[in-house]
């Protein structure tokens, strides 16, 4: 797996414990990410020795993050926040303060926002059918 795909597994997991507890829902969709990402088993299992404390903003790599990474962890994040059923306002917040960090222009981060949440949408609405 890749250094950068590393640093947004990692960056996932704050977004994970945004809301004080790292959902069942949240696991799952790290774990598929894992796979997608092509992690081995040590990359794995170091993502969920890291994952297994809270984490926050300042826990994020944004060195290892190209720009194109950066945007790639704003639109997996924000479909995190959803992947429970609800995004809660501290979700929400975190999703901008995240933008804001990632030094993402606020027209283009808009834009990604919007896009993933109608994604996180659809998943939602498949996962319930």
């Amino acid at each position: 797996m890749h250094e950068q795909d590393m640093a947004i597994l990692k960056s996932l997991v704050a977004v994970a414990w945004v809301d004080g507890r790292f959902a069942s829902e949240e696991r799952e969709h790290l774990e598929a990410l894992l796979s997608a990402f092509g992690a081995d088993a040590a990359e794995a299992e170091a993502v969920r020795a890291f994952a297994a404390t809270p984490r926050t903003l300042a826990d994020i790599p944004i060195s290892d993050l190209s720009a194109d990474d950066r945007r790639t962890l704003l639109n997996h994040a924000v479909v995190l926040t959803h992947i429970d059923g609800e995004q809660t306002a501290a979700e929400k917040s975190f999703v901008d303060q995240l933008r804001g960090v990632l030094r993402i222009p606020d027209e283009e981060g808009s834009a990604i926002v919007a896009a993933a949440e109608a994604r996180a949408r659809r998943l939602l609405q498949t996962a319930a059918a």
